[in-house]
């Protein structure tokens, strides 16, 4: 079983990082890793939410999650940076991610487009500069609309940016590159990824070590063991490195019976 390992420590690459849960800064662990070691990067980052004018935000009706929990923000962190520091930070952490690929590597980065002030933020400002060759659209479950003014959001994004020698494993180019997975209804972290969703990108890659700088509930984990695969996972919140525990422990519990 992995076990949670603090980035307080002095780390040492890949006996502290393999198969473990980090609890620490994302910039700060990810400084810890050598470059081109990691095979594949999968994560969704926080999407500065409660920095918004829309989307149920304001009001308490932030979606599905009991007592709206997006509107609280995650653990640790309220999900409510200046615009500008979160594009800086943003691309820190993929600048950094993507020193850790291997040139065979790739990273599926989630996000989400809007509308902010009448500027479509199609988080360009993130991913310029970046060898992003695709984009997937990942159509979601439908949910319920507040707002009379728009139609319901049932899609995000996934950049697929990639190092120059990364290549799908055969008959994987057949998907194409609308996914429809419907979102996580199950789950005590406000925003998880679905299975189905990280099992679709690990199953078309011959990734051996997949890591996540945004754990969160440790979905990630979960499907690289799916699938006999390692993983680095990292959060701040130790909360969710506990919870990442939990749910990969009930994982390996009903793989064995």
């Amino acid at each position: 079983m992995a076990k949670e390992t603090s980035s307080n420590q002095n780390l040492s690459f890949p006996s502290d990082f393999i198969d473990k849960f980090i609890n620490g800064d994302v910039l700060d662990v990810l400084k810890k890793i050598p470059d081109e070691s990691i095979d594949l990067a999968i994560t969704s980052p926080p999407y500065n939410l409660k920095n918004s004018t829309g989307n149920g935000m304001k009001d308490g009706r932030g979606g599905k999650w009991a007592s709206a929990a997006l509107l609280n923000g995650y653990a640790t962190y309220n999900d409510n940076m200046p615009y500008g520091a979160y594009i800086s930070w943003q691309r820190a952490i993929l600048t950094e991610t993507m020193r850790v690929l291997k040139p065979s590597g790739a990273f599926f980065y989630n996000h989400k487009w809007r509308v902010q002030a009448n500027l479509i933020q199609d988080r360009r400002e993130i991913i310029d500069g970046f060898p992003v060759r695709q984009i997937i659209i990942w159509q979601r479950a439908g949910g319920i609309n507040f707002n009379p003014g728009y139609f319901l959001p049932t899609y995000e994004v996934i950049y697929m940016i990639t190092k120059p020698k990364f290549k799908l494993v055969p008959k994987a180019n057949a998907f194409g590159d609308v996914w429809t997975f419907p979102q996580e209804m199950h789950n005590t972290h406000p925003a998880p990824f679905p299975v189905a969703l990280i099992d679709r990108i690990i199953g078309s890659t011959d990734a051996q070590i997949i890591i996540d700088p945004f754990m969160g509930s440790g979905t990630t984990a979960i499907a690289a063991k799916m699938r006999g695969r390692q993983f680095i996972g990292i959060d701040i919140a130790k909360e969710y490195c506990v919870l990442s525990e939990e749910r990969l422990a009930e994982f390996l519990v009903a793989k064995v019976n």
